[in-house]
């Protein structure tokens, strides 16, 4: 019986043993901005075989991957990915939120002093975990079109973090990592004049990021030696235009998507080994409103103006406590009251937010209405969004609206369209040595940070508190 049970022991220890039985020299942690399982499946017959093909059928892949948290948008997604933890103890809720002394939004990555840099994200990173354990020998990298992508995953204690500055169209960098860009980085435009600024999509630049990756690990020498490197790298899959014909835009966003990856793919492992090098991918979990036209289908919508029920909501509380301004600033779908001014009048804020709670509600196009109170306070059943609440910038007050209405400012441009339909994604772990599976259990995108963590060797990031996927 004992000698059954230690080949059991013996068994279950060695398949542990087995999930990596090399430490990766580096690690190239991928995320694709709007990547949708649905959309994969879809134009995978126009696949070639070195991409997605390649990775779903020689990699690891859990194919029903989620984040723990609403509401997710890039900047959130991304600090969850590199934290292994939710926007409640990282900080970053949005790319934008509104700046509690100024009133006025703000960028997750905004710096006076650097111009941008990871300060406000407030925990450890994968990339500050493994700089730490290595003395500061490791190299980390963090590559986007976006400023917050970069910054956000390369994290606090990076070599650097590079990106595509909206005004000139070149590659940039922040004071934060480095005191001058890196002489071996391109200083040629990379966006032209004409897509400068609001018009600058990143799912057009993704060969250009791939690019630049190999540039790095060449330039850098990443993944040479037994010290473990970290490569982040943000693609998108998002849409390009508001295209009448979505499906054929699509098409060609996967298509061109898929033959990056394979490119890139290979020539990593060319470069630095397959058996040497973890590929990590994944989304980050949502969709941009598309515009959808519903009236035209008789499907239930409308239009909620958050700068209107602000104003009547200041109205309502002025009929009860007397005149002033208790609405001090809306932003999103959040709002934020006058704390000082309720201290005056001598009420608690938890009156005061009742009495909003009890307006709002019955409001046409509003589902719910959360108060910061019950959100941190609340039972599990909104759990995901108490996760995505941090209460240092969120509002007082966050308002659901009704599934398909649309939320406009007509004061600040700021329009969105409620959805909470499901965004199909997977995590997938290709390379050193992992054996190909498909698991269906679903999991979590804190996850991914722990995983990694393991994989290297390393603490998972200080406010990880989730167990790795194997």
């Amino acid at each position: 019986m004992n000698r059954y049970l230690a080949i059991l022991i013996a068994a279950l220890t060695s398949a542990e043993m087995q999930a990596f039985q090399l430490t990766p020299r580096l690690v190239v942690n991928i995320n694709i901005d709007q990547l949708r399982t649905d959309y994969i499946e879809t134009f995978s017959p126009l696949f070639g075989s070195e991409g997605f093909k390649k990775l779903f059928t020689q990699g690891k892949v859990y194919d029903a991957a989620s984040y723990n948290f609403t509401p997710i948008d890039r900047a959130s997604a991304i600090s969850s990915i590199a934290t292994g933890t939710s926007p409640y103890h990282h900080g970053i809720i949005s790319s934008t939120w509104l700046d509690h002394k100024t009133l006025r939004p703000t960028s997750c990555v905004d710096d006076i002093k650097h111009f941008a840099s990871p300060v406000k994200l407030q925990t450890s990173t994968i990339g500050d975990e493994l700089k730490v354990s290595s003395h500061g020998t490791s190299i980390v990298y963090g590559l986007a079109a976006y400023k917050d992508a970069a910054i956000l995953s390369a994290g606090h204690a990076a070599d650097n973090a590079i990106w595509i500055d909206e005004n000139t169209g070149k590659w940039r960098t922040s004071t934060y990592y480095t005191p001058k860009p890196e002489k071996w980085l391109p200083q040629a435009p990379i966006v032209n004049a004409a897509k400068k600024g609001n018009n600058f999509s990143a799912t057009e630049y993704n060969d250009q990021i791939a690019e630049l990756a190999l540039t790095v690990i060449q330039a850098r020498a990443m993944g040479v030696d037994e010290t473990p490197d970290l490569l982040n790298i943000s693609l998108s899959a998002a849409p390009i235009s508001q295209s009448s014909d979505a499906r054929t835009e699509m098409e060609g966003v996967y298509t061109r998507l898929d033959k990056t990856l394979g490119k890139l793919i290979r020539n990593i492992e060319t470069q630095s080994g397959k058996d040497k090098v973890l590929f990590v991918i994944t989304s980050t979990g949502h969709a941009q409103a598309d515009n959808r036209d519903y009236t035209q289908y008789r499907i239930p919508t409308g239009t909620f103006y958050i700068n209107r029920t602000a104003k009547l909501l200041n109205v309502y509380l002025s009929a009860i406590y007397g005149p002033g301004e208790y609405v001090e600033a809306y932003y999103h779908n959040q709002i934020y009251l006058n704390h000082r001014l309720i201290g005056q009048k001598k009420v608690t804020l938890h009156e005061v937010l009742n009495r909003c709670q009890e307006l709002l509600i019955q409001t046409t196009g509003i589902s719910d209405v959360f108060t910061s109170e019950r959100l941190l306070s609340g039972n599990n059943d909104i759990q995901k969004l108490r996760n995505g609440f941090y209460p240092p910038i969120s509002g007082d007050i966050t308002i659901e609206i009704a599934p398909g209405w649309q939320l406009v400012n007509e004061i600040i441009p700021d329009n969105y369209t409620s959805s909470t339909a499901f965004i199909p994604f997977p995590i997938i772990f290709y390379g050193n040595g992992i054996k190909a599976e498909k698991i269906t259990t679903p999991v979590t995108v804190d996850q991914i940070a722990p995983t990694i963590s393991k994989a290297i060797k390393i603490r998972a990031p200080n406010a990880c508190s989730s167990a790795p996927l194997f």
